[in-house]
């Protein structure tokens, strides 16, 4: 635990770019500050506490939870079930599947800048980039040379000769906006056989002249009989992670 915490501090601290800071004690003296420098200090404190509590989130779009959550929302649209599985439980189901997906990338991360920064080996600055680059490289992998090139030339940027010359404002954008169009797909390809299942029904209900019966009532058990023959969960599932470089 003590590791996630950090590294989403420095990674949220770096990203906010004060690439020079240090990150202070905290002093939860309540007393007028004497001096500028106090002040100031305090101030700190106040940000870092800040960058603490929305780290999560911020490291949470550098994952791809955006993916999970996205395709099980669309299976559940597919299947029809309401709110069956209920949506805390999608989104403990994706959290689980991000965290064993990036679990070689935080430790990398947190062996090559975490570590010998707490030991006192590095610096804030090269700890925050040594930290960085491991997910640099995980997003750039699963991102498109468009959605990149896109916020490139939105900066007005050259391109760039390595991973560690694109700054994390370029990368993070672009690895989320990769993950929307990759989880849609997914989506689409998710709904076709559950959308061929309504329409047979459908049609069936409509020659049998019973048109005022929901053709959803009757196509939902068809559907979750069908998913759980082909163990859906599991299939799904693996291609989830088997697409992810």
């Amino acid at each position: 635990m003590l590791r996630i915490v950090l590294l989403f501090l420095l990674l949220a601290v770096g990203l906010f770019g004060a690439t020079d800071a240090t990150i202070p004690t905290v002093n939860f003296n309540l007393a007028a500050p004497e001096s500028p420098k106090q002040l100031v200090s305090s101030l700190n404190v106040l940000v870092v506490l800040t960058l603490l509590f929305l780290a999560p989130s911020l490291v949470m779009v550098m994952t791809t939870f955006t993916r999970f959550v996205i395709v099980f929302g669309f299976l559940r649209q597919a299947l029809g079930t309401q709110q069956v599985p209920p949506t805390q439980l999608l989104v403990m189901l994706a959290m689980i599947l991000t965290f064993f997906v990036m679990e070689p990338v935080g430790t990398k991360a947190y062996e090559q800048g975490i570590k010998p920064y707490v030991e006192e080996q590095i610096g804030y600055e090269e700890a925050f980039e040594k930290t960085t680059l491991p997910f640099k490289n995980f997003m750039i992998r699963n991102t498109r040379e468009k959605d990149l090139a896109l916020f490139l030339r939105i900066r007005k940027m050259e391109n760039p000769k390595s991973v560690a010359d694109v700054p994390l404002s370029i990368v993070i954008p672009a690895f989320i906006i990769s993950e929307l169009k990759t989880a849609f797909e997914i989506g689409f390809l998710l709904f076709l056989p559950f959308l061929v299942i309504d329409m047979v029904v459908a049609s069936i209900l409509m020659s049998m002249g019973m048109m005022m019966l929901p053709p959803v009532m009757i196509s939902l058990p068809f559907k979750i009989l069908v998913f759980v023959l082909i163990d859906g969960w599991n299939l799904l599932i693996g291609n989830l992670i088997a697409s992810i470089k």
